[in-house]
């Protein structure tokens, strides 16, 4: 039986005036009468807001409003026909409209009415100019319910209908026709949404914990309980889930929960409409301060900001556990309903009932506490379990109070944890569900307390739990065969692996010490020690987690920010690592890390970089700590092979001896054979010297990734570095390393390995890279034409982090160079504004290390004054460090 549709609240005369309306309308000023009338109710609404009103009341009366406005219209228009009826369809339908959301109506068109007429096109055309935001269908009954069986977005939207003006009949009619009985019965609708469901979470990395979640969509979202109604709608014949009682689908405390959830999404979202005075459901980095102050809250231990977005994600994950805890019973309902009864007992605690497992008896956690553990290791070690029954949910929920310190001492839970970490089955899955139902954070107190802790920054994606719960998923992907494509070294050397609980555990850990101030790797690592230690694991699998947590940073940062060409920095890595299972392990840990941290970072650049890493430290290794590779014979090797390779090209020994009198061990420590063969021949080649000489080479070969390659070889002048970096900004490219050689002829070679400024490769289009190569060589050759200005402002979300650059200076005793390390967040013209300030202080610019990681640059300059001496006056450093801060920095906001 349909319930009645429960009835939308009053609005008072303050916020709307009929007769005065209707006056507006008379005198014919209608647009007038409108926009007044939207300009009134709204700002009445907002202040109510302000003052503290629920925006449950406040959305349901903007429907109010808008009924009253649209049927005055109605009435207004003189129809000539009265087969036709105005129908509120979708969330207006639903009586819930917020400040700028779409106001979705139907007009439902009888049998006897003729849509040749004009009439229905005049009345759009008049809400259209008084400014609304109209979704409008034009449909006959029958071709409502066609759409309705093509379409189940259709068929939701009219579940959801209100006639406002015109027969009830037609609807009704529409209702029939459409129902359960007719088409997309209650398990169908179910699948469907449910198959919805999915792909929207999916969208969304499943995770309730994106850092800018969209308060509609996101799991955790209005989205989700607008699903779990609508099912219940189709299936129960509820309009809404407020009606659905029933303790077997939601318990009274869980009714709290949804209301008090749904209430708080609401308001969220209100709040963002009247903000940003648009539809607006994206919680961004720039709206989430302002609603923080909204909220009342201030900045103390911890910013305003993250306490707010913490209270967001506490009601997002328990919107979340109660979408789970109905779709489930649903799906209960659904399969007894068709007869499914497949019971198997598992032992006598557990059975799994149609897919699902479940406690035996409400009491099996009050009688022994170790079965919280134990309902998760069975599901990870059986893969036909696909989830938790609701009701054992709720045990487990209740039961949370059971897991103290008694609990954590329990060897029987100690075994069972790490029996966990080794199962075959979805361990990941497994682990979210802990978090979710409270497990997790109760078991290991360190990790309860970076739950829902945001990261505020532009480098990661995730808070802190969700991000350590995506490594781990990372992690098992190395080990699964279609994911060998996208990781093919990673997932080789973790197969390998001989305990693959110790890389869980190195990456359950690795950022358990993020937000206690310190450094979170040294903090982490002693919380691993302990846990280790507590858990029974020998001393070399302790002391293996716990330099893995402490290392977990090393790979990423020496593999990006140092000069992994130099076997020195080799070795010095390779005496760090200490063994070849150590490196395995920390490869796989700092791979897994990376595209946990943000989906965006990973690409074929720094997996190159990672790999050429890796493969010179196993090198390292099995040559033996004891016998480092020589310098001179690493810059023999390399240039005996591209004497060998130009040799086949008709080149002399004496012609090359020539050509590279000039050349530096760097470049023979840093270019590879083939790159050395391909710049020589093009030097040689080119024969107008009073030309920058510009090639490009694009490929695929691990080396260089998928960039693109562009060798420059110029007359070197101060302005020159300047000069290409705006250039390459100019033409949307996205530097990802540069490498400058200074000739003793007065000569540059640089390459700039790129990609388009979007991230995506330029290989293959060949048009593009012949008017890169003309630009710059246009450009680079006439330096009276070129224009170094970058235009491009700063993408919104950068300027929403007042991070600080960052700068460092020190020598570097070995190449005598001075070495000027800037981090901050990326941005148009960075590298350009950069060595503009080099110039301006008379600085030379002997080579450099420049890396794009994700949102944030991590660049390494090698610079020495204009006598090639490096920079060892204090003030001079800081005034160069401090001039390049306050440019960033200026730059970052304006």
């Amino acid at each position: 039986m349909i319930v009645a549709v429960t009835p939308l609240p009053s609005l008072p005369r303050e916020a709307f005036d009929p007769k005065a309306f209707a006056r507006g309308l008379d005198e014919g000023q209608p647009l007038v009468a409108c926009k007044d009338a939207i300009s009134q109710c709204t700002e009445f609404l907002h202040r109510q807001f302000r003052a503290g009103a629920d925006a449950g009341l406040l959305i349901r009366q903007r429907a109010v409003f808008m009924d009253q406005m649209l049927g005055a219209l109605w009435d207004n228009h003189g129809w000539d026909s009265t087969d036709l009826a105005l129908v509120a369809v979708g969330g207006y339908g639903r009586g819930e409209l917020h400040p700028h959301s779409d106001i979705d109506i139907l007009l439902l068109l009888g049998a006897d009415y003729d849509p040749g007429s004009g009439q229905i096109e005049g009345f759009l055309t008049r809400l259209w100019d008084i400014g609304l935001d109209i979704g409008h269908s034009v449909r006959t009954v029958q071709e409502c319910v066609d759409a309705g069986r093509d379409d189940i977005t259709i068929l939701t939207n009219l579940m959801e209908a209100r006639v406002l003006r015109g027969p009830e009949s037609l609807m009704q009619e529409v209702r029939q026709l459409t129902g359960p009985t007719q088409m997309w019965s209650s398990a169908e609708f179910f699948r469907a949404k449910l198959d919805e469901q999915r792909a929207r979470h999916t969208k969304f990395a499943d995770t309730e914990y994106n850092l800018e979640p969209n308060v509609k969509s996101s799991p955790g979202g209005l989205r989700d309980l607008q699903t779990i109604s609508w099912i219940a709608e189709r299936h129960f014949g509820v309009e809404s889930l407020d009606r659905l009682t029933t303790e077997a689908f939601l318990n009274a405390e869980e009714m709290k929960v949804l209301k008090d959830g749904r209430e708080f999404m609401w308001k969220v979202r209100y709040a963002l409409h009247m903000v940003t005075g648009r539809e607006e459901d994206r919680l961004l980095f720039d709206h989430q301060r302002e609603l923080a102050g909204i909220w009342g809250l201030e900045d103390g231990d911890k910013l305003a900001v993250e306490n707010f977005m913490q209270v967001y994600y506490r009601w997002a994950q328990a919107l979340s556990m109660l979408n789970e805890v109905l779709i489930q019973n649903f799906d209960q309902a659904f399969l007894t309903a068709a007869g499914a009864h497949d019971v198997q007992e598992l032992n006598g605690r557990f059975q799994m009932r149609n897919g699902y497992i479940e406690a035996r008896n409400d009491n099996v956690f009050k009688v022994d506490p170790s079965a919280i553990l134990e309902v998760f290791l069975l599901s990870a070690r059986n893969d036909a379990i696909n989830g938790i029954a609701a009701p054992t949910i709720r045990l487990l929920r209740n039961s949370l109070h059971l897991i103290d310190d008694n609990f954590r001492a329990s060897d029987i839970n100690k075994r069972m944890f790490i029996e966990l970490l080794r199962s075959p089955y979805k361990l990941t899955r497994q682990l979210k569900r802990m978090l979710r139902y409270g497990v997790l954070g109760r078991y290991i107190p360190a990790f309860g307390r970076i739950i829902g802790q945001m990261q505020h920054d532009m480098f990661h994606a995730y808070t802190v739990d969700a991000h350590t719960l995506e490594v781990i998923e990372n992690m098992r992907r190395f080990q699964i065969p279609e994911f060998a494509e996208r990781f093919p070294v990673t997932s080789r050397v973790a197969c390998r692996l001989p305990k693959i609980e110790l890389l869980y555990l190195s990456g359950l850990f690795h950022d358990i010490g993020k937000g206690r101030g310190g450094d979170h790797s040294e903090l982490g690592a002693v919380d691993a020690r302990a846990f280790c230690e507590d858990h029974g694991l020998s001393k070399r699998d302790t002391n293996l987690v716990t330099w893995l947590v402490e290392s977990h940073l090393t790979m990423s940062a020496v593999s990006q920010r140092r000069d992994i060409s130099d076997p020195d920095v080799i070795l010095q890595f390779a005496q760090h690592v200490g063994d070849e299972n150590r490196l395995d392990y920390l490869f796989a840990l700092t791979v897994a890390d990376i595209n946990g941290t943000n989906p965006t970072l990973w690409n074929a650049w720094r997996g190159s970089l990672l790999r050429q890493l890796y493969t010179e430290t196993k090198r390292a290794l099995r040559r033996g700590l004891e016998n480092p590779i020589d310098k001179q014979v690493w810059v023999d090797e390399t240039r005996d092979a591209a004497i060998d390779s130009l040799e086949y090209r008709g080149f002399t020994v004496e012609e090359l001896q020539e050509l590279w009198k000039e050349r530096g061990e760097d470049y023979f420590l840093r270019e590879k054979s083939e790159d050395i063969a391909w710049h020589t021949e093009a030097i040689a080649g080119h024969h107008d010297k009073s030309k920058p000489l510009v090639v490009l080479r694009s490929t695929l070969d691990s080396s260089v990734a998928n960039t693109t390659q562009i060798f420059i070889h110029a007359r070197s002048t101060p302005q020159l570095f300047p000069r290409i970096c705006a250039q390459l900004e100019q033409l949307d490219l996205s530097v990802h390393d540069a490498r400058i050689y200074n000739a003793n002829d007065g000569m540059t070679l640089d390459t700039f390995f790129v990609l388009s400024a979007d991230g995506s490769s330029i290989a293959e289009d060949s048009a593009r890279l012949n008017h890169i190569r003309e630009h710059l060589t246009e450009t680079l050759g006439d330096y009276s034409e070129a224009k170094d200005d970058v235009q491009r402002r700063t993408p919104r979300a950068k300027k929403s982090f007042s991070v600080p650059t960052e700068t460092k200076m020190s020598v570097d005793e070995i190449k005598n160079y001075s070495v000027l390390e800037v981090s901050t967040p990326d941005r148009p013209g960075l590298l350009a504004r950069i060595s503009r300030i080099f110039v301006d202080f008379g600085i030379e610019l002997q080579a450099a290390k420049i890396q794009t990681l994700g949102e944030r640059v991590e660049d390494v300059f090698f610079i020495t004054d204009h006598k090639q001496q490096p920079i060892t006056d204090p003030a001079m450093c800081e005034a160069i460090q401090r001039a390049v801060r306050e440019e960033l920095d200026e730059q970052a906001v304006a």
